[in-house]
């Protein structure tokens, strides 16, 4: 089993989660981010910039500009469903992204980091930034084009806040 502690992880912070509220309608924040998490986690050592970019779904840059920096970011996709998603894989096949704040070269030692990162605090908080996975340079040959990005279905816009009432 790849990533064991991290596995271990998800599993008792759904339990204690469980334990604490019982099984609901609605799981909750800590459950649903688990969900997501060992479902379409994909996880992301990358440069700040790069980071930002990401994270403002600025697609042109990160994708064009900023594509050289992608040599220094390390990605891993994690979740099953993902992993699954890309056996056939298809241009709008998004993956979660969690943060991984330094380089990696051991498993053991990202699956330590990883089960101690998990904390339901961070969970409840929504710390995933979506991410096209096929548009990351060298994962598709067709992300070669720079007109691969122009798909508005694949590559959205961040959503705006509503204005306060």
């Amino acid at each position: 089993m790849r990533f064991p502690r991290t596995k271990k992880r998800l599993n008792e912070l759904q339990a204690a989660e469980i334990a604490a509220a019982g099984i609901q309608a609605v799981r909750g924040p800590v459950r649903d981010a688990c969900t997501v998490f060992d479902e379409n986690a994909a996880l992301l050592h990358a440069p700040d910039r790069l980071w930002d970019a990401l994270a403002r779904r600025e697609w042109a840059r990160l994708f064009g500009e900023m594509r050289p920096l992608w040599r220094q970011a390390q990605l891993l996709v994690f979740g099953h469903a993902a992993l699954e998603k890309l056996v056939s894989p298809y241009k709008s096949i998004t993956v979660h992204v969690w943060r991984v704040d330094a380089p990696w070269v051991d498993p053991r030692t990202l699956d330590a980091w990883l089960a101690d990162d998990l904390k339901p605090a961070k969970l409840a908080a929504k710390p995933f930034v979506p991410l096209p996975v096929l548009g990351v340079p060298g994962w598709w040959p067709a992300n070669e084009d720079p007109g691969f990005y122009a798909d508005p279905q694949v590559f959205r816009s961040q959503r705006r806040e509503a204005p306060a009432q």
